[in-house]
C-alpha cells in the first residue's frame, strides 16, 4: 500500500489534509485544490499501479471514460491521476467534490435500515448502476463504504475506477461483496455489480452482510456451494430479490434495470398501503373511540315507552332531552336504558347508582351494575395514553404506520374480547419485542409502550 500523509501534495496541487474514510481499495482524503482555492475530496487506490503502463493506461482510460458519466446519483469526477509517492511507488488518484455526509457503512453500523429506506437507497444505486451498465462501464467496488448518504440522497463513490465488460479479472473489490465467479478469474461484467448490490441490500436490512469472510483467503478458503441465505422481517418480494441477486451463477441474476423496476414497484405499492391505511386509520380512530366509549360507559339508548300491559304512566321526554342525552359526558352514569324482560318485553332500567322517581321504581325489572364513572375514566386515560405514546410520542415518532396499526388493532381486541385482559395483554408485549427485534421499534418505545399497557392493566383491576 502507498503511504501518504497529512501535508503531502499530489501533483504539486491537491493538499492532503485528514483521511476522511478506508475503503477495501482506497483511502478518501479532506484535500484542498490549490488551483481553484476550494476543498476537494481526494480517492487513492491503496493497489499500487507499479505494475507496469499496460495497468496504468488501462486505469486512466477508465477513468477518462467514467469522468463522461454524469448521474444525479454518481458523485462527479474533476479530476484523475497518477503520483509516485515517498517510498517510490505509483498512486492513482481520482478527484471528486467534497460532500456533506455519512457513509452507508457508518448507518448499516447503527443497526438494520427499515425496509422501505434500504429499498430507496438500493433503487437509487441500481438506477445508477443501470445507465453505467448501458454506457458499457462495470464499478466493481459497490460498497456500504462507497456510498455517501447525503441530503440529497445516496452517492454512489468511485465510478471513477470502473472497467469496460470482458476486462480481465484483478484484485479490485471488497471480499465481502465480491462475485464467487470473481476467484475464478471470470472476465468484468454487470452481474458482478449486482451480485455487490445484493450484499448490500442484505447488510441494509439485517445490519450484516450474507457471510462472514471478510478477507480474500477466507473467501477462496469458503467454497460456497449453498444458496444464499434469506432475508427476515422484509416483505416476501423484497427477500427474494435479493437472493436472486446473491444467486451463484451470474446468469440467474436479475440485471439491475430488473432490480430498479422492481424495487420501485414494491415501494409503489407500499407508498399506496399508507394511504389507504392512513384514511382507514383516520375512519377506524373514531370507531375505536366510539366501541372504547360503549366498552366503558355501556350502550347509549334513547328512552322507549312501556308497554301499555305493564300499567305505567309514561311521561313523554321532549327532543332536547334525548340531544341532552346523547351529548352527556363519558363516564356519567345517569338516564334510563332498555332493559329485556322475557315476561312483559322491554321494559325501563336505570343504572344502580341513578336516582329515580316512585313511579320509575315500579317498573325496574332488572339493575345493570358497571365500573363506576371513575374507574371507566382511569381506563380511558391509560388507553389514550397507549394511543398518544404510540402516534405521537417523541419515543415512537420513527415507528412505520404499518405497526402502529397493528398494535392498535389487538389493544382493541384485547379490551373488546370477554373476560380477563392478562393474556391478550401478554400477547401485546410479545408483538412489540418482535417488532423491536425486526428494527421497526426503538427500545425507547417499546419501554414506554409497555408502561402504558400496564397503566391500562392496573385501572382495569384485579382478573
Amino acid at each position: 500500500m502507498s503511504r501518504l500523509d497529512p501535508g503531502d501534495v499530489l501533483a504539486r496541487r491537491y493538499l492532503l489534509l485528514d483521511p476522511l474514510a478506508h475503503g477495501g481499495m482506497s483511502v478518501i482524503w479532506r484535500a484542498f485544490d490549490q488551483s481553484l482555492h476550494r476543498l476537494v475530496a481526494v480517492k487513492v487506490l491503496t493497489a499500487s499501479l507499479q505494475a507496469g503502463l499496460g495497468e496504468r493506461v488501462r486505469v486512466r482510460s477508465e477513468a477518462r471514460a467514467a469522468a463522461r458519466f454524469l448521474h444525479p446519483d454518481v458523485i462527479e469526477i474533476y479530476d484523475y491521476g497518477e503520483t509516485v509517492t515517498e517510498d517510490g511507488e505509483v498512486a492513482a488518484y481520482v478527484v471528486m467534490p467534497l460532500l456533506d455526509g455519512t457513509t452507508l457503512g457508518e448507518r448499516i453500523a447503527e443497526g438494520p435500515l427499515p425496509w422501505t429506506e434500504a429499498a430507496a437507497i438500493a433503487l437509487r444505486l441500481a438506477r445508477a448502476l443501470r445507465d453505467g451498465h448501458a454506457r458499457g462501464l462495470v464499478h466493481r467496488d459497490v460498497t456500504a463504504d462507497n456510498v455517501l448518504l447525503t441530503a440529497s440522497g445516496p452517492k454512489l463513490l468511485d465510478f471513477g475506477i470502473a472497467a469496460s465488460p470482458g476486462d480481465p479479472d484483478d484484485d479490485r473489490g471488497t471480499p465481502p461483496y465480491v462475485a464467487p465467479e470473481r476467484l475464478a478469474g471470470a472476465p468484468t461484467h454487470p452481474a458482478v455489480d449486482v451480485y455487490a448490490l445484493g450484499v448490500l441490500l442484505f447488510a441494509m436490512l439485517t445490519g450484516r452482510t450474507p457471510y462472514p469472510e471478510t478477507t480474500w483467503e477466507q473467501i477462496e478458503a469458503a467454497h460456497r456451494t449453498s444458496p444464499p441465505p434469506r432475508v427476515t422481517g422484509a416483505p416476501h418480494g423484497i427477500a427474494t430479490l435479493c437472493r436472486n441477486c446473491l444467486a451463484h451463477d451470474p446468469a440467474r441474476r436479475p440485471t439491475a434495470a430488473e432490480i430498479a423496476d422492481s424495487l420501485a414497484t414494491a415501494l409503489a405499492g407500499a407508498a399506496l398501503g399508507r394511504q389507504v391505511r392512513r384514511g382507514l386509520a383516520v375512519a377506524g380512530a373514531g370507531v375505536i373511540a366510539l366501541s372504547s366509549l360503549l366498552w366503558l360507559n355501556g350502550p347509549i339508548g334513547l328512552p322507549t315507552p312501556p308497554s301499555p300491559s305493564a300499567g305505567i304512566p309514561v311521561t313523554p321526554r321532549s327532543s332536547t332531552d334525548a340531544t341532552a342525552t346523547l351529548r352527556r359526558s363519558p363516564g356519567t352514569t345517569t338516564g334510563p336504558r332498555l332493559s329485556a324482560d322475557t315476561t312483559t318485553g322491554p321494559q325501563l332500567s336505570t343504572d344502580a347508582t341513578a336516582t329515580t322517581r316512585p313511579s320509575d321504581a315500579t317498573a325496574v325489572t332488572t339493575a345493570t351494575t358497571r365500573p363506576s364513572g371513575r374507574r371507566s375514566a382511569t381506563i380511558r386515560q391509560a388507553v389514550d395514553g397507549f394511543h398518544g405514546t404510540l402516534a405521537g410520542g417523541e419515543a415512537c415518532r420513527a415507528t412505520d404506520q404499518d405497526v402502529t396499526l397493528d398494535l392498535q388493532q389487538i389493544l382493541r381486541r384485547v379490551l373488546d374480547t370477554p373476560g380477563p385482559i392478562g393474556p391478550g395483554m401478554a400477547e401485546l408485549k410479545r408483538k412489540l419485542a418482535d417488532r423491536e427485534r425486526e428494527g421497526r421499534l426503538t427500545p425507547a418505545c417499546r419501554t414506554e409502550l409497555q408502561a402504558r399497557l400496564d397503566e391500562i392493566a392496573t385501572a382495569h383491576g384485579p382478573e
